[in-house]
């Protein structure tokens, strides 16, 4: 271990080298929300292109504000129900800090829909010359107001991220490997964890308290495997003879993607010497 990590292992620092990454049931979720998301914003655009094409033929000069008020209210239900769906997709499969311009796009996609959805609209009610005054000071107060709640719903004030998880998730792994309150462990980050405490665990108990194990190092230099690894209790097992070897501890393996034990546990445990041949 070198003395910076143990510098920051001191002054009580997160081990972040593991990043957290959606699960196929996480990703599957949130696209199910972000399909019924955008069905539902395009009700809402769809109102609101009938109401402009309501407003163009005139029908709402001499009358029907109830009904110019309830295209308002159907705009601002379906933009509403749509960023609450859309902010429980994110909570699933967060985006990334590291690519701001999607980051931003993805976390307030809500507010955005919900401004596209009532601007034209609302312009077109400001400007109409025919409507009577009474009835459009009524329905532009109303629809301001709409508007002015919807797009607050949209937006997403504490955005997650995948930084964010990954800080998390280690956070709730050291609490579980230390047996204290496990505080961080939402659900969004408390099964990897679990994963990562379970491993962690099961190593120290092969090698006798060692936290660290050795896997095949990603091709090219990568920073991360394409595929799936297996780590393994030390580099001199028959698995990794002959091969490009890395080694750290359960946590780092995770972040090359090396995110399961080896199954030959006892034959290894035999061949690094942590146990007595039979």
């Amino acid at each position: 271990m070198s003395d910076e990590k143990q510098a920051a292992e001191t002054a009580g620092e997160t081990d972040i080298t593991k990043a957290w990454a959606a699960t196929q049931d996480q990703k599957g979720k949130a696209k199910k929300l972000r399909i019924f998301a955008s069905l539902s914003w395009i009700v809402a655009i769809g109102a609101e292109i009938f109401g402009v094409m309501m407003l163009l033929k005139n029908k709402f000069d001499d009358g029907n504000l109830p009904l110019l008020i309830g295209i308002l209210i159907a705009i601002a239900v379906f933009a509403i129900a749509g960023s609450l769906m859309w902010k429980a997709a994110n909570k699933h499969d967060p985006a990334t800090k590291a690519e701001p311009f999607k980051f931003f796009v993805q976390n307030q996609l809500g507010a955005i829909i919900t401004v596209i959805a009532f601007l034209p609209l609302l312009a077109l009610i400001f400007l109409d010359k025919d409507m009577d005054p009474k009835n459009k000071k009524i329905a532009g107060g109303v629809g301001v107001a709409l508007a002015a709640l919807a797009t607050v719903v949209g937006v997403d004030f504490n955005p997650p991220s995948t930084e964010q998880y990954t800080e998390d998730m280690n956070a709730c792994a050291a609490q579980i490997k230390a047996k204290q309150p496990t505080t961080a462990c939402s659900p969004e980050v408390a099964a990897q964890a679990q994963d990562i405490a379970k491993d962690t665990e099961a190593v120290a108990e092969a090698t006798n308290g060692q936290d660290v194990v050795y896997w095949i190092a990603p091709k090219d230099g990568a920073k991360k495997s394409a595929s799936k690894l297996v780590f393994h209790l030390c580099e001199d097992v028959s698995t990794l003879r002959g091969k490009v070897v890395n080694s750290g501890s359960v946590t780092e393996a995770y972040a090359q993607n090396a995110v399961r034990l080896t199954k030959q546990i006892a034959m290894e445990k035999r061949q690094c010497g942590f146990a007595e041949a039979e």
